[in-house]
């Protein structure tokens, strides 16, 4: 494992400021000169964005769900190849996961993987000498949890601090910080969760400063690093080297100039990724399986651009909030025929969530107004304010560009809205069969259309790598078959 120090920045619960504290941490250590190599626990997307911005490294998601516990620990040594600090935001509360009697899936079974000291996050509002009970039970609730400091957020006043900050000490944890209340620093939400970075990219800029001057100013920058020194190593329980089939990582922030650049001879298939404001949902990793197996990636806006980039062999159409952009994607005529024609050309496309809707005949938003969508699957899409969300295991009912039949993968869904369509059409495929979990009944997923595969399940590709090079050797395939016919 690598020699550098870590650190976790976890929460009581959600809500309680541990990203705007993380994204603060990452922009004020960025700042120093120091290179921070920033990581999110569980399935998230929006605030992996926001930390890649502060620390101008491409954050990576740490989940011991979707992927092998082994795979967790290679991702976080090859991701911190060449940084000199590890910051990982937590998910959730640090207990929480994805059951009630075990840790697994939550931030606390990560900083034990990776042997990382934690400094737990509290929200003092409304509160004196509990702190230092919530912080006792936090400490003691798993001894081999390494709680190494608190930091107070929604601090009222200085005499507010002061109390705060003696009942946690009076426990034997230190306090590195105490953050006043300052509604200006709140990423801005609404119902579908936090706006995003790449949609308010004017303000971020604004936002990352104040954010790295508040902590600096509120936070013992130097304790902060000494806790995160004080990691626990070792080496011998980390595997070596690669595992086979692995990807190689590159979490530089790449220009997208860089990415649109065509390799020369063309030799190497390359897979058109969706992405601007209303699609920017994806694990990095899967671009990095998609890279080790022999693809390359380039970016393009389904809003902004008029057609696909040139010399492509296969499209993926990520996760994001079309249905906000709706309007702007059905008035652009180009960029919708072109998405057909390389549908009807049997390229590999794999589209989730987002990509999902916008191939649909429509999307009704939330006033009720329908937009025209590419009509390429039957049935509409209706926004509702009831999420559906969890993680998925899924096996594919019959071959797919990503799993053969009887294969499975591991994922996650989260989405505002439902696909209303015709299931006893004999033209309608399923693409998946969902693995149930405690008293639920199986049920099927997704589409399958020719070459054409559409899920809400955002699939990870590290739970089944064999995935990423299935997509990969089809685009490859049709890339052969493009030569032969241009």
């Amino acid at each position: 494992m690598n020699h550098i120090p870590r650190l976790v920045i976890a929460g009581q619960s959600s809500g309680v400021g541990k990203t705007t504290i993380t994204v603060g941490l990452n922009a004020a250590l960025s700042r120093q000169g120091r290179i921070v190599q920033p990581f999110k626990c569980g399935p998230d997307y929006i605030d992996p964005m926001y930390h890649t911005m502060a620390a101008r490294r491409v954050c990576r998601n740490l989940d011991t769900w979707m992927v092998e516990k082994e795979q967790v620990k290679q991702s976080f040594t090859q991701a911190t190849q060449g940084a000199e600090i590890g910051l990982v935001e937590g998910v959730m509360g640090l207990y929480d996961g994805y059951e009630a009697l075990t840790e697994a899936g939550s931030t606390a079974e990560v900083a034990k993987l990776i042997q990382a000291p934690i400094i737990l996050v509290v929200n003092v509002a409304k509160m004196a000498r509990s702190v230092g009970a919530i912080a006792l039970g936090y400490r003691d609730f798993d001894p081999q949890v390494q709680i190494s400091g608190v930091i107070c957020n929604n601090v009222a006043s200085d005499r507010h601090a002061q109390w705060v900050t003696e009942a946690v000490e009076s426990i034997g944890l230190p306090v590195l910080g105490c953050i006043p209340r300052d509604q200006a620093l709140h990423i801005p939400e609404r119902h579908l969760g936090l706006l995003t970075a790449v949609e308010r990219q004017a303000e971020v800029a604004t936002f990352l400063e104040e954010s790295a001057n508040l902590i600096s100013q509120h936070i013992d920058l130097e304790r902060v690093w000494g806790v995160a020194s004080s990691a626990l190593e070792d080496e011998a329980s980390y595997p070596q080297g690669h595992k086979m089939g692995s990807p190689t990582y590159s979490s530089e922030v790449i220009p997208s100039e860089k990415m649109n650049t065509p390799i020369a001879g063309g030799e190497q298939p390359r897979i058109a990724v969706a992405y601007d404001e209303a699609f920017c949902f994806y694990y990095e990793d899967n671009f990095d399986f998609l890279r080790a197996a022999g693809a390359t990636i380039c970016h393009f806006s389904p809003l902004h651009d008029k057609t696909l980039p040139a010399d492509v062999s296969a499209l993926y159409l990520g996760g994001g909030y079309p249905e906000l952009y709706a309007a702007q994607l059905s008035a652009n005529p180009g960029m919708m025929d072109a998405i057909r024609q390389a549908i009807h050309s049997e390229m590999p496309i794999y589209a989730e969530c987002g990509g999902l809707m916008v191939l649909t005949e429509a999307i009704i938003d939330l006033h009720g107004k329908t937009h025209p969508m590419l009509g390429v699957l039957s049935g509409y899409i209706v926004m509702e304010k009831r999420v559906r969300l969890g993680y998925r295991e899924v096996a594919a009912v019959q071959d797919t560009p990503l799993l053969k039949a009887g294969e499975r993968a591991r994922g996650h869904e989260f989405h505002y809205s439902r696909w209303m369509r015709d299931e006893t059409d004999p033209h309608f495929q399923h693409a998946y069969s969902v693995t149930p979990r405690r008293d639920e009944a199986a049920w099927h997923e997704g589409a399958l259309l020719d070459n054409l595969l559409a899920s809400y399940v955002h699939l990870h590709f590290g739970s089944n790598p064999r995935m990423a090079e299935r997509f990969v050797e089809q685009s490859r395939r049709h890339q052969k078959k493009q030569v032969r016919n241009p």
